[in-house]
């Protein structure tokens, strides 16, 4: 119900990025160029189709990615698989920090820069409630950002292929991917 609910707004939002396009590309160019963008990052590294069923990921610089849903607009790379039995409750607080990468500037198997609030701890910090898409605080991030709780432990470490349409709700428009690499952890007490 959740997702459907996600979804909706997403096609809302998407219905209005397409009214605003005026760079010349139709929508399904748009897309198009997504997937080109998405499958020549993918191209350098090692892609698995599926999850483990027992959720025991590879895990390190090396290990593969894993598709995180049957359309293909996530895929996971475990860096770091956190503490066992940790596991996100619907409604927790979730803080996270992250760089991102537009993966459009990735070429010869590396990026120009990235954004975010990983390297600089003056920057504020980042939160979502898990599960809970009806506060903007986590809508504003899109579904992607918290999939990887799904599987992993919160105090996980992972880069995270996200597609424009599971990403940050506001950057719609766009119809670019990114490369996040995210650190999840609770508020401490």
């Amino acid at each position: 119900m959740k997702f459907k609910i996600i979804f909706a707004s997403l096609a809302a939002a998407l219905t209005w990025a397409l009214a605003s396009c005026n760079d010349g590309k139709t929508y399904a160019e748009l897309l198009e160029s997504e997937d080109h963008y998405v499958n020549n990052f993918l191209a350098d590294n090692i892609v698995y189709n599926d999850i483990p069923a027992d959720t025991v990921f590879e895990t390190g610089k090396d290990a593969p990615y894993y598709r995180l849903d049957e359309e293909g607009q996530l895929y996971m790379q475990v860096i770091n698989p956190g503490t066992p039995g940790n596991m996100a409750k619907d409604d927790d607080l979730i803080y996270f920090r992250y760089t991102r990468y537009n993966l459009r500037y990735y070429e010869d198997g590396k990026f120009n820069y990235g954004g975010g609030n990983d390297d600089d701890m003056g920057q504020p910090n980042t939160s979502f409630r898990y599960n809970n898409f009806s506060l903007e605080s986590s809508s504003q991030w899109g579904a992607g950002i918290q999939r990887p709780l799904a599987y992993l432990p919160v105090d996980c470490q992972v880069n995270l292929v996200v597609k424009s349409q599971y990403g940050i709700t506001s950057e719609l428009a766009e119809v670019q991917p990114y490369l996040f690499t995210i650190r999840y952890y609770r508020p401490k007490i």
